[in-house]
C-alpha cells in the first residue's frame, strides 16, 4: 500500500478542477509539449489536428486486447501499475487527455538542449513510427527519452539525469558513510555476528561510499 501511495505522489497526475479549454491555434506538427506534474515533467510531440504522441506507463495492453478500452485515456491507477510492471505504450491523446488540466510548455526544451531540433515534419514522422508498446524504465528509456529522440535525434533525460545527481549526492555524502559504519557495527553486535570479516566487509562498504563522496 505504501508503495503505491509513493508511486501515485511521483507519477499520477491530478487533473484540476476546471477543464481547461486548450487553443490549439498555438501548437505547430512537430512542436515539444511539456506538462509539468507532481516531481517529474510528462513530454509529448503535437501531431496536428488535436493528436498529441506521447509515451506512458500502460499496464492495459500488456493483459487486454480490447482496443476501444485500451484507447481510452490512461488512468492513475494504469499508469501505476505500468510502472511497476515497466509496460507502457506510445499512444495517440487529444491536448486535454494529455496535459489532464495542467499547462502546457511549447518547445521549452529548445532552451536546454545543445542539439539544434529537426524540421517539425521530420520530428512528427519519428513519433508516428514509434508507436505501439514498449518497454518502460524511469532511468533508461521514458516519455522524455522519446521526445528528445524524435525531435533532436539524441535519446536523453534530463530530469533522469538530474534525479540520479541528486540520489548520488544523498547515498554518497560522508554522512552517509559514517551512518552505514555505525548501523553495520550495531547490526552485527546485536545479532551476534561482529567476526573480523563482518568487520572488515562493514569497513569497506563505508570506505567506498567515502571515498565516492
Amino acid at each position: 500500500m505504501f508503495l503505491i501511495q509513493l508511486l501515485n505522489f511521483f507519477f499520477a497526475a491530478s487533473k484540476k478542477e476546471e477543464d481547461c479549454k486548450y487553443d490549439l491555434s498555438l501548437y505547430k506538427r512537430g512542436d515539444l509539449l511539456e506538462v509539468p506534474r507532481t516531481l517529474f515533467t510528462h513530454f509529448g510531440i503535437y501531431l496536428g489536428n488535436d493528436r498529441v504522441a506521447h509515451l506512458i506507463p500502460d499496464i492495459l495492453p500488456a493483459v487486454f486486447k480490447d482496443k476501444s478500452a485500451i484507447a481510452k485515456m490512461v488512468t492513475n491507477n494504469r499508469l501505476l501499475m505500468g510502472v511497476i510492471t515497466k509496460e507502457a505504450s506510445v499512444r495517440v491523446d487529444s491536448v486535454a487527455d494529455f496535459a489532464y488540466g495542467s499547462d502546457i510548455l511549447i518547445n521549452h526544451m529548445d532552451k536546454a538542449c545543445r542539439q539544434p531540433p529537426l524540421d517539425g515534419e521530420e520530428v512528427a514522422r519519428r513519433a508516428e513510427k514509434l508507436l505501439g508498446s514498449v518497454t518502460y524504465s524511469l532511468l533508461w528509456y521514458n516519455c522524455e527519452h522519446y521526445v528528445m529522440y524524435c525531435r533532436y535525434g539524441i535519446a536523453i533525460s534530463y530530469q533522469t539525469y538530474q534525479f540520479c545527481t541528486t540520489v548520488r549526492k544523498i547515498v554518497f555524502s560522508r554522512m552517509s558513510a559514517c551512518l552505514t559504519a555505525v548501523c553495520g557495527v550495531g547490526t552485527m553486535l546485536y545479532l551476534g555476528c561482529a567476526t573480523p570479516l563482518m568487520l572488515l566487509l562493514n569497513l569497506l562498504v563505508s570506505f567506498t561510499i567515502w571515498m565516492a563522496s
